[in-house]
């Protein structure tokens, strides 16, 4: 059974030579990882990573600062050439590019779409929904006694709100939650219907992750669209297909399916996970479940640690647009430079005891959500929103929660994921 932490094993040497950041191998044990960020950030914070063909290798950022500068600066450092480690031509970049994959005014146009659905206004009218919507999702899981936290709680919860906000049947959420697994966790076998660079993925090459499921997902989106267009709905499907964009470009279709596919993924998956890991940090550490029982003001605060502690997505990247000096390297026009937000999480020179779990901790400069950057995630006050709820609902009905088995976790230097959660609670 998982008990090792981060905390207990990050500190034993690693030799430089040892660290592969491709290996997505090294991704699957809660431990290796956090080991390769804190030997780099100490010997080598901008470190060059040999990768396997088809890809050509990438600067590894792993220093707050760094990642910080890198975030803000578009000019230099173009999401257009793609946002994750494959490396797409110009005609894949074309049929797969999600606002993600776009910078200055259309990606400022894309994102005015649907960014009033998610600011405060909106969001603190979610409040009771939110709240109503815990009590059922944590009535239905902790009454089972034994149960798998990630999926009667982290999957169940976000996946429900989501639904609210595309104004979707909760009877879909599981055709949700598996077609999110499966784009996310293409480069893990249990979740895959095709492996990233394998021989049958080059048949799905202009889908984006090169999933099948995404067919899949734009069906289902087309259909909603079809339906909506025209009405007067404030869903985000209805906002999507009947509002004209900032710049004057009318959405194409194919940036419909494009952007309906990123809500389906990102709405689910990052919330998912930050309320997994936040769960088992708090097994992990029961004086600080005990701190957050004693005193459930802290929880707002406690959130911003949980998102830290977490980071649910490990990296982002960015493509050089021209040479230019990054932590002392001659980083070169073209070259690939990828921010591990984890890592810049654990920073020594922004945080005190980086690898001690405080739900108390203060000034938590965090870049989960990319601090400052022009790709800030558009859903990070409702991702937020739905943490606190979630443990404002759940921690006062523990009187004790344990695990029950192992915790695997998503093979993917992506995602940082958990499958299973197996615990067993005894209420209050």
């Amino acid at each position: 059974m998982t008990t090792e932490t981060p905390t207990d094993a990050v500190r034993e040497p690693l030799p430089l030579a040892d660290v592969d950041l491709a290996d997505l191998d090294r991704f699957t044990d809660g431990v290796t990882p956090w080991r390769m960020f804190h030997t780099l950030r100490h010997e080598d914070p901008v470190h060059w990573q040999p990768e396997e063909a088809p890809n050509s290798g990438f600067w590894s950022l792993t220093r707050h600062e760094d990642i910080v500068r890198v975030d803000r600066d578009a000019e230099t450092f173009t999401s257009t050439k793609f946002v994750n480690l494959e490396e797409v031509d110009d005609d894949q970049i074309e049929k797969r590019a999600s606002i993600l994959e776009l910078d200055g005014v259309r990606h400022r146009a894309l994102r005015s779409l649907i960014q009033r659905q998610f600011g405060a206004n909106v969001i603190n009218g979610y409040t009771d929904f939110l709240r109503g919507l815990t009590a059922r999702t944590l009535d239905a899981a902790l009454a089972k006694g034994r149960f798998d936290f990630v999926e009667d709680v982290s999957a169940d919860f976000p996946i429900n709100v989501l639904a609210r906000l595309l104004d979707v049947p909760p009877e879909d959420n599981q055709r949700l939650i598996d077609w999110g697994n499966r784009i996310i966790g293409h480069t893990d076998p249990d979740y895959a219907d095709v492996l990233l660079h394998s021989e049958e993925s080059e048949q799905y090459r202009d889908l984006p992750f090169r999933s099948p499921a995404s067919l899949e997902v734009f069906e289902y989106g087309r259909e909603l669209a079809r339906r909506r267009r025209g009405g007067d709905g404030t869903d985000l499907v209805s906002r999507l297909v009947n509002t004209m964009p900032r710049d004057g470009v009318p959405l194409s279709a194919q940036d419909f399916d494009n952007y309906f596919l990123l809500l389906v993924v990102a709405g689910n998956e990052t919330t998912r996970h930050t309320i997994s890991h936040s769960m088992l940090a708090l097994i992990q550490h029961p004086d600080q479940l005990a701190r957050l029982q004693e005193d459930p003001s802290l929880i707002p605060v406690a959130v911003e640690e949980f998102l830290r502690w977490a980071s649910p997505v490990y990296h982002f990247r960015r493509t050089a647009t021209r040479d230019v000096e990054l932590g002392g390297k001659r980083v070169r026009e073209g070259d690939k430079v990828v921010m591990w937000f984890a890592s810049g999480n654990r920073d020594e020179e922004v945080f005190g005891n980086p690898y001690d779990f405080d739900v108390a901790r203060r000034d938590n400069d965090h870049v989960t959500f990319g601090k400052g950057s022009p790709h800030l995630c558009l859903g990070n006050l409702l991702a937020r929103t739905e943490i606190r709820i979630m443990f404002e609902e759940l921690i006062p009905r523990l009187a004790d929660i344990r695990l029950t088995g192992d915790v695997p976790r998503v093979r993917s230097n992506f995602v940082n994921g958990i499958k299973k959660l197996p615990v067993e609670v005894t209420l209050a």
